[in-house]
This record gives C-alpha cells, structure tokens and sequence, in this order.
C-alpha cells in the first residue's frame, strides 16, 4: 500500500464480502455489517463492480471468511478469550462480537486504521468496548511490541486471523509473524495463501498472472506463494500439531460443490494451524 493511504485491496477484499450478502445472501459467510462497512458511495456501484470482478474472488473471499470464524468458535468453546485480526482492513468480526468475554485487537497501518474508523462512524455503527485498535507499521514496529502496547497478554490462548495479507508480505515477514504466533500459548491461526505460478495450469494460471499484475499496478505487489508440501513441514518445524489446508478441491467439497469434474490442485488455500499449549 501508499504510505498515508488506505489499502485499494482491502477495500476490494471488503467489496466481495458485501456483493456476496446481495447475491447470495450470505449463503457461505452471513455478516449484516459487510453492507454498511463499505459505505453509500461503494454500495451505489457494488453490483456492477462484482459483474465485472466475476463469482470465483467472491466465493473464495466469503468461504475464508466463514472457515475464520468457524475456527475461531472452536478456540473460543475451549477457551481461548483474545483474537487478533492482523491486516484486519474492513474485516468486522470485532464489531460483531457479542461475547463480553472475548477481547478483539484489530491490527492494521495507521493509515487503513483511521480509514476504517472513518467508515464505521459514516455507518454509524457502535465500537464494542470488547474492540481494540492497534496500529502498526510494519516497517517500523513488530507485531509483537504493538500488540504489546495495545494491552495483549502474549501468556494467554490466543487465536489469530489473517486473511488477504499473506502473498503481500515477503518472507521473512510472513515467518516472523508465525515465529511470533508460535510462541503464543494454544494459539490458532487461519490464514490464506497461493501456490507459484508455475504450478498453475492453463486459463487459471493466465488468470493468477492477471491478478498478481492488477495488484502491483496499484502499487501493492503480490510477493510470497509456497509450495503447500513446504509450507507444512516449515509450519511443523515451528511447532505447529494440526495443519488443516484446504486447497481448490477441498473448498469445493467443503461448499458442496460439483463432484463430476475434479478441481485444480493448485491455486489459492486457506489454512489452519494450532500450536501446544
């Protein structure tokens, strides 16, 4: 992203979850918040934006989504109190949070965090005390000391979401993240990634290609794919005991889809990792 300026992509992201409310009803991923968030302005042309962007974005924005939120249920019945949303943009999972008892930490820049405020109060919607904002610039300040000032305790359960973020990161960020994660008693996280290139195949390779292109176009480059082999056993090496990855043709039976045809092995996936405590 622009320094000083919002991230274009999670207002995109934000723009899937909202299209998917209209037209399917909120069929995978239910949130009555995802409309609003968006604003006036955004919701005027929400229609024929999501013709133009097409079904396949959507349906997987809103499937990760929902995985997120079942994941974090799970954690939250065994006892796990703190949720973080790291690169949270439009995400509300913390303004829908109706447990007392669960302390949300939104993570995002500073620029995309005053955005965000900015788009609640239009929406006029009510920040939970349960809510709590942290701003951090990455390229001054680890997630681990904002995460600190913001009031974390990093010795109790926590779970952590991080949605659309992952193939923006180089490596060593994205590892310093899960190094970090790692450390967290009982820690959970979900969090979405792609394979390379070279492992696509045919029209959906073309179309990841035309993806990453759009996405440095606006200044916010796609950096990071893995291997999905590779990225377990980097994950093991960390300590990680479940690794759920759900790749295209488990998304498709988790959703119920077509069984005629198989799907592609490669492409995007969404995954869960938990940790001991």
């Amino acid at each position: 992203m622009q320094d000083a300026q919002p991230s274009r992509t999670a207002l995109a992201a934000a723009m899937y979850r909202a299209a998917h409310q209209r037209l399917e009803q909120g069929r995978i991923f239910r949130d009555e918040l995802a409309l609003p968030i968006i604003g006036a302005d955004a919701q005027a042309h929400l229609d024929a934006w999501a013709e133009r962007k097409g079904r396949g974005m959507r349906i997987f924005i809103a499937a990760r989504s929902r995985f997120a939120g079942d994941k974090l249920a799970e954690a939250v019945a065994a006892g796990t109190r703190q949720v973080v949303i790291v690169g949270a943009g439009l995400d509300t999972t913390a303004l829908r949070n109706h447990n007392p008892d669960l302390r949300c930490f939104e993570v995002d820049h500073p620029a995309t965090q005053a955005w965000k405020r900015e788009r609640i109060a239009e929406a006029a919607l009510a920040i939970p005390q349960t809510l709590t904002f942290a701003p951090v610039d990455f390229e001054r300040e680890t997630l681990a000391g904002g995460l600190a000032k913001a009031g974390f305790d990093a010795m109790a359960p926590a779970f952590f979401i991080w949605l659309g973020v992952v193939p923006y990161l180089t490596e060593g960020a994205i590892f310093a993240t899960l190094g970090f994660v790692a450390t967290v008693p009982s820690a959970g996280i979900v969090f979405d990634y792609a394979n390379p290139a070279e492992q696509y195949e045919g029209e959906l390779r073309v179309f990841h290609e035309r993806r990453a292109a759009g996405a440095a176009a606006i200044g916010e480059p796609w950096l990071s794919f893995f291997d999905s082999d590779d990225l377990a056993m980097r994950l093991r090496d960390l300590g990680a005991l479940v690794i759920e990855d759900m790749g295209p043709q488990g998304l498709r039976d988790w959703l119920g889809g077509p069984s005629d045809t198989p799907a592609p092995r490669h492409g995007g996936h969404i995954l869960y990792a938990n940790w001991p405590a």
